[in-house]
């Protein structure tokens, strides 16, 4: 089986739509007929439905997804482990990270990169952490910088904390909280909140909080764009729980005493895939941002 017929199937699979697979894969609509017209003889078998403009997998396309994504799997990382011996760091590296990250944590590692290893091509997907997991398992990209889920315990997935990211509650100076000395975890909840996705890491770890209370979260609007959530708090709409980082004159910290609330951002790779040169070379600036942690006296 070729592999870009075998491509060709997946983005079939994935899009629905042959046209669609067509202008993710920048071919021709007949090209990628053709393709999938020619794994179908192969296989002796029919892969999509084609009923008016909807395309449906078949029984036997449903079975061939999983098989198709590990034969193309072991086919890149023979091509990457040949790759490597040549110890060159160039070609395509392609990384997910979350808009936040992107835009507070990376830049200027980025730019190291790009100094140091001009002849790397960055594919960069902004994207929420939960859908970058997804990326790392499925191999659509090799590396994740994003928000590490809590409690994972998967062996398909190796990780590292690079960063801890302290969470404070915010409000903007004209809201009813903000008059408030010490306002509790209760009075924070009677009032509206805006807040990240309800599948979120971020979000999980802030309900975690409010639930072992038994209190719960009055949502009003959702925004998986920090920035965005930011905004709506910096007009006096609603308050949430919010990097650190972002704390400038335009909100203020109400985050009730004695409560310390941080998410892990790290790097993500799966396991069982062979690291580029330049996806190892990433790491390597990305491992120099740790902070040593004190020594404790014995």
């Amino acid at each position: 089986m070729d592999s870009q017929n075998l491509t060709a199937f997946l983005a079939v699979a994935q899009t629905g739509s042959f046209s669609l697979a067509g202008e993710q894969l920048h071919l021709t609509q007949p090209a990628i007929s053709k393709r999938i017209a020619t794994l179908e003889n192969q296989l002796d078998t029919r892969l999509f439905d084609r009923v008016g403009r909807s395309v449906m997998l078949t029984e036997a396309g449903q079975l061939l997804i999983a098989r198709a994504r590990h034969i193309l799997r072991d086919i890149e990382d023979t091509r990457q482990a040949l790759s490597n011996l040549s110890g060159k760091i160039s070609g395509r590296l392609s990384i997910a990270t979350s808009h936040h990250i992107g835009l507070h944590r990376l830049p200027p590692i980025l730019q190291t990169f790009n100094q140091l290893y001009p002849e790397v091509s960055l594919d960069i997907r902004f994207v929420d952490s939960e859908w970058a997991y997804g990326g790392v398992q499925r191999g659509d990209i090799e590396l994740g910088i994003i928000t590490i889920a809590p409690e994972q315990k998967s062996s398909r997935f190796i990780t590292r904390e690079i960063w801890e990211d302290s969470l404070i509650f915010m409000v903007s100076g004209t809201h009813p909280l903000a008059q408030s000395n010490n306002a509790s975890l209760k009075t924070i909840s009677e009032h509206p909140a805006v807040f990240p996705g309800n599948n979120t890491f971020t979000r999980s770890i802030v309900h975690k909080h409010f639930a072992q209370s038994g209190l719960k979260l009055d949502v009003i609007m959702e925004s998986n764009y920090l920035e965005t959530l930011k905004m709506m708090v910096s007009i006096g709409l609603a308050w949430s729980v919010l990097p650190h980082t972002m704390l400038t004159e335009e909100v203020i910290d109400i985050t009730p005493q004695n409560m310390s609330i941080t998410r892990s951002l790290g790097y993500v790779h799966h396991r069982d895939r062979t690291l580029s040169n330049a996806g190892q070379a990433l790491i390597g600036l990305l491992e120099k941002q740790l902070q040593p942690k004190p020594r404790t006296n014995p």
